[in-house]
């Protein structure tokens, strides 16, 4: 199985940012935890208002991600695609993080646990992230696979309230036919099945995923 280190799905994160989105995460939790005003909170804005000028001049003027395919020009002003097969959540603070412990073609399985930034209900987690999770952790398995595609359909059945802040079990069933790939994978708590998502996908090689291939980070 091929792992996140996969580069024909787009770029790879800097180590930098991946840290940046554990700590931008954990951040978001504690103000979302806060029940009045603090002084602490002020000063993070006015941080963030000189940390935004301070990145402004590094940033490419063309917020559209860039292909190999583009021209010289284009390359030197859009920005790099950083791949969505594995592990969004590692450097995107808007995805869900996971672990997988089997990683295999057909099976797979790991563990999840949802901080507050994630919440719906109360001590719940919000089900359209729930349909996230389910969206991440199945293109994760058959990206690996060296077979993914466009997802034609993603059903979530919801039997159970999914609770934050507990390690949570996923599996997942995979398998092939004439009309693609179908993905079941289950979200359990000690093992009762809180949801389902099934996915529908195309199945194509990596390769074939986009009509360009992904542009490398530029040298500095």
């Amino acid at each position: 199985m091929s792992s996140g280190e996969d580069r024909r799905f787009g770029e790879l994160p800097l180590p930098q940012t991946a840290a940046a989105a554990a700590a931008i995460r954990r951040l978001t939790a504690s103000v979302l935890s806060l029940e009045h005003p603090h002084p602490a909170v002020a000063e993070i804005l006015e941080q963030i208002a000189e940390w935004e000028r301070e990145l402004e001049p590094a940033l490419p003027p063309d917020p559209r991600p860039r292909l190999s395919a583009y021209s010289d020009t284009d390359t030197d002003t859009k920005r790099l695609y950083l791949q969505h097969a594995f592990d969004v959540g590692r450097f995107n603070p808007c995805f869900p993080e996971y672990d997988f412990d089997v990683l295999e073609t057909d099976t797979a399985s790991g563990r999840v646990t949802f901080p507050v930034v994630f919440e719906g209900p109360p001590g719940l987690v919000h089900g359209g992230f729930l349909g996230v999770f389910f969206d991440c952790v199945i293109q994760h398995q058959s990206c690996a696979a060296g077979m993914a595609g466009k997802t034609r359909s993603l059903t979530v059945t919801y039997r159970r309230p999914t609770p934050l802040d507990t390690e949570l079990r996923f599996d997942i069933a995979r398998s092939q036919d004439d009309r693609g790939l179908t993905s079941t994978a289950r979200l359990l708590l000690d093992g009762e099945v809180l949801c389902t998502g099934q996915a529908a996908t195309v199945a194509l090689p990596p390769d074939k995923l986009t009509a360009n291939r992904f542009a490398r980070r530029r040298a500095r």
